[in-house]
């Protein structure tokens, strides 16, 4: 008895001395700052879900200076979250990304107007002055305008273009009618600075027609020929999803979670809780990308009429797969 007892013990001894099992290491870059739009990952990785898969997970934060799409393709991340007009831009310059997944099955993007401004419909556009963002997210206000057959050079029949910063200081400010804003985010500014929801006209860019996919999971096609990468992009997402519902259902500590990874300390967690629930919202039930929702982007950016640099110029070929999403259980 005694010796089964003893080769029990040194037995556990050698179990307990053997290296742990080494985890697949993926580097994430965000296309922005640590903040609840990006509560899904954060929460994967502080609970544990990527490390349940057999997952080392980096997250990079982004920010003004970072481009994801130059990240990826230098060699500094596995996989990108970037909006889909900033991947098939980079696709047709000569960087392969390929869609493996879109969390973010809704969009976020709007354009709020002022009581002051008189908006209150489309046909109230022309003469005013109209905040947009650039970098790449102007894309979408550039097929919109042009579908409203509505010049972008100012004058009384088209509209002033104002070079919005990432803030909702042009509309709270007066230098603006309209500006552009997301719904987790600078639309929250606005009501914060005392403005009555139900004093602003919002118009919501899906629902005009030139809606464009947000927030989704990319990866240079060229891994998607390694079958062990593959499977670990299955296994980063389905830890990712089940971190975003455990935001949905957890706002509060969600946010927590995000203010812990926030180097900057400007975030509050009211803010944060806010962003989370705002962000969860436009989460799908599924990971997999809505063909008709890839298509709407497509000809969204086919007919932005930008000035400075058109997104694409031609139908893109082999952007997106389901060959992760496919495999989710």
């Amino acid at each position: 008895m005694k010796k089964i007892v003893a080769g029990l013990f040194a037995a556990s001894v050698a179990m307990a001395a053997l290296p742990a099992m080494a985890q697949d290491q993926i580097t994430f870059q965000l296309k922005w700052v640590n903040q609840g739009q990006f509560a899904g990952y954060l929460v994967a990785k502080d609970l544990g879900y990527y490390e349940e898969e057999g997952l080392d997970v980096t997250i990079n934060p982004g920010g003004p200076d970072i481009a994801p799409e130059q990240v990826i393709a230098g060699g500094g991340a596995d996989v990108i979250t970037t909006w889909m007009a900033a991947g098939l831009a980079a696709r047709e310059r000569g960087v392969p990304l390929v869609n493996i997944a879109q969390p973010f099955a809704n969009t976020a993007l709007q354009m709020v107007c002022s009581e002051e401004s008189g908006v209150t419909s489309t046909d109230d556009f022309p003469g005013k002055t109209l905040g947009v963002w650039f970098f790449g997210n102007e894309y979408p206000f550039y097929a919109w305008m042009a579908k409203l057959g509505l010049s972008t050079d100012g004058g009384e029949d088209g509209v002033e273009v104002l070079r919005q910063a990432f803030s909702a200081d042009p509309l709270l400010q007066g230098q603006a009618d309209c500006i552009s804003v997301m719904r987790y985010n600078e639309y929250k500014q606005v009501l914060d600075a005392g403005i009555p929801e139900d004093s602003l006209t919002l118009f919501d860019f899906t629902e005009e027609g030139v809606g464009m996919l947000e927030d989704g999971l990319y990866v240079l096609e060229e891994r998607l020929d390694d079958p062990e990468f593959v499977d670990q992009m299955v296994r980063f997402v389905r830890a990712s999803m089940r971190g975003w519902e455990y935001a949905r259902d957890n706002p509060e500590e969600a946010a927590e979670i995000v203010l812990e990874n926030d180097m900057s300390g400007a975030l509050t967690l009211e803010s944060q809780v806010y962003q989370v629930n705002e962000a969860a919202a436009l989460v799908g039930d599924s990971a997999a990308l809505d063909p008709a929702a890839y298509e709407q982007t497509v000809q969204t950016l086919l007919s932005a009429v930008s000035p400075d640099n058109p997104a694409i110029t031609q139908e893109p070929e082999g952007a997106y797969t389901s060959v992760v999403t496919d495999q989710l259980d």
